[in-house]
C-alpha cells in the first residue's frame, strides 16, 4: 500500500453485497471462458520457445505506513533494517530518460513519521530483503537454471528495469536482482522511474481527476453499506482506540499484516480479527475500484497495462529493430498496483497481494506454425485470464481480452479529464 495513493484513509470496509457483486461478475466470466474452451486446440508445449517475460511484483515486507493510536505500541527497531550480505547489489536511479533520480515526495513523507522504536514509516526491513532475495532465486531457478532462457549474469542487453520513485521498492528491486543474478553482472544496473505526478505503476488519484471523483463518491456511500461501522466498532472497542481517529480496515490490516511477517506481538484484538481485518480491507478497494466499472479500472492501472501490452506487441513485430526489446522486463510495483491489474485480468483470488508477491506474465512462440501464445502465474501458480481457453493464451485471446482496459497516453488523459470538462461546463 502507499500512503495517500487511493486517498481513502476515511474508508470502512463494505459489507457482503460487494463480495457478492464480485462473485456474480467472476462467474458470468468463468461462464463466458467455458464456451469457448472447446475452440482450443492442443499444444504441443515442446515445440515452444520463451521469447520474454515481464514480472510485475510487490515490494518486501515493509514497517507499517501508519500506526495505531494505542498506549502499547509495537516496538521497530533499526535492527529489523540491517542488510543481509547476500542482497548487496550496486544499482543506479534515473528518471524515465535517463536523467537525475526525480525527487520522491512520498519518501519525503514517510520520514515525517517516527515508529516506536525508532523505525520510519514504510521501511524495507531485512526480512523483506529475505523475501524479495528468495523470489530473485526463484526466478533463477526458472529462467537460469531450468531453461536456460536468461544469462546467468545481469546483461543490461536482457533486462528493463522499472520501479515507483520509493526507496523500499528500489532497494527490493536491488535484492530481487542479486538472487536472480548472484551479485554477478556485466554491465551497470539502471532503475527506471518517473515523477510521482505522472506515474503509471500505480492508480494515481492526484494525477487523475475522473478516479478521483468517482472514488470521492463511492466513499461518500460506504458508510450505507450493511455491517460496516458495527465491524469497525468492535474491532476498535477491544482496542481500545476511540471513535473520530481517522482508523479504518486499511490501516488495522496494515499494521496486522506487517507485525505477522516479522513475528511482533500484535495486540489480542488484531490477531482474534485478523481475517476479518483483511476480508474487509479488500472489500473496501472492491467497493471503491468497483470492478465492474471498466472506466474506473482504465483510469486505475490501464496506462500500465498499455505498457505491457506494447512490450507484447513489440516483440511480436518483426519491424522491431534488435536491441529494442529485451527478454525481461520488471517492475517493482505495489498492493495498490496488483489488485486492480488482476481484477482487469480476471484472475483476483479476493486476497490482499502479500508482500513479495508476483505477477509473472510469458510470452512464448511455437517454433512450426509460428504462433504467438501467452502464459499467467500469479504468486508461483499458474493462472487463467480472462478471455482465455487454458492457462496457456493465444495472444490474439490475450490482446483483445486486456484492450478492454488498457489506455494509451492520450487516451488516458481524455478520460481523466471528462469529468472535470463536464464540470466546469455545468458552472460547477
Amino acid at each position: 500500500m502507499i500512503s495517500g495513493v487511493f486517498r481513502v484513509r476515511r474508508w470502512a470496509p463494505v459489507g457482503v453485497f460487494t463480495s457478492l457483486a464480485y462473485c456474480l461478475h467472476q462467474r458470468r466470466v468463468a461462464r463466458a471462458e467455458l464456451r469457448g474452451a472447446d475452440d482450443q486446440k492442443a499444444v504441443d508445449r515442446s515445440l515452444l520457445e520463451l521469447k520474454m517475460v515481464q514480472v510485475v511484483f510487490r515490494h518486501g515486507a515493509r514497517s507499517p505506513l501508519k500506526p495505531l493510536p494505542q498506549e502499547e505500541q509495537v516496538e521497530w527497531k533499526p535492527q529489523l533494517l540491517e542488510v543481509p550480505p547476500q542482497t548487496r547489489f550496486d544499482y543506479t536511479v534515473t528518471n524515465l530518460a535517463g536523467g537525475p533520480k526525480p525527487h520522491s515526495p512520498f519518501d519525503s513523507r514517510y520520514h515525517e513519521t517516527t515508529l516506536k522504536g525508532g523505525m520510519f514509516a514504510g521501511q524495507l526491513t531485512k526480512v523483506g530483503m529475505q523475501q524479495m532475495f528468495a523470489l530473485g532465486e526463484r526466478l533463477r531457478k526458472k529462467y537460469v537454471e531450468d531453461t536456460p532462457f536468461l544469462s546467468p549474469t545481469f546483461n543490461p542487453v536482457e533486462v528493463f528495469i522499472r520501479s515507483t520513485n520509493i526507496y523500499r521498492n528500489l532497494e527490493s528491486t536491488r535484492c530481487l536482482l542479486a538472487g536472480l543474478f548472484q551479485r554477478q553482472k556485466e554491465g551497470p544496473i539502471v532503475i527506471h522511474t518517473d515523477e510521482a505526478s505522472s506515474e503509471v505503476l500505480y492508480p494515481n488519484y492526484q494525477n487523475c481527476w475522473n478516479l478521483q471523483e468517482r472514488a470521492r463518491g463511492r466513499r461518500q456511500s460506504l458508510a450505507l453499506q450493511p455491517g460496516i461501522s458495527e465491524d469497525l466498532e468492535k474491532v476498535k472497542e477491544g482496542m481500545g482506540i476511540t471513535s473520530g481517529d481517522g482508523v479504518d480496515f486499511l490501516i488495522l490490516f496494515d499494521n496486522v499484516a506487517a507485525e505477522q511477517v516479522h513475528s511482533l506481538p500484535s495486540c489480542p484484538t488484531l490477531r482474534r480479527f485478523a481475517r476479518m481485518i483483511e476480508r474487509r480491507a479488500v472489500d473496501t478497494v472492491l467497493y471503491i475500484l468497483q470492478s465492474e466499472d471498466r472506466k474506473r479500472l482504465q483510469m486505475a492501472v490501464g496506462p500500465f497495462l498499455h505498457i505491457l501490452e506494447s512490450n507484447l506487441l513489440k516483440a511480436t513485430d518483426p519491424a522491431t529493430p534488435p536491441g529494442k526489446t529485451r527478454k525481461l522486463y520488471l517492475y517493482a510495483a505495489h498492493d495498490v498496483t496488483l489488485m486492480p491489474v488482476l481484477m482487469a485480468l480476471g484472475i483476483f483470488d479476493h486476497k490482499w497481494p502479500p508482500f513479495a508477491v508476483d505477477l509473472t506474465m510469458e510470452l512464448y512462440q511455437h517454433r512450426e506454425s509460428k504462433e504467438w501464445f501467452v502464459q499467467l502465474y500469479y504468486h508461483g501458480e499458474e493462472r487463467v485470464p480472462k478471455g482465455c481457453p487454458d492457462q496457456l493464451c493465444p495472444l490474439d485471446k490475450f490482446l483483445n481480452a486486456m484492450s478492454v482496459y488498457t489506455l494509451s497516453p492520450e487516451k488516458y488523459h481524455t478520460l481523466c479529464s471528462e469529468a472535470q470538462v463536464m464540470g466546469l461546463g455545468n458552472g460547477e
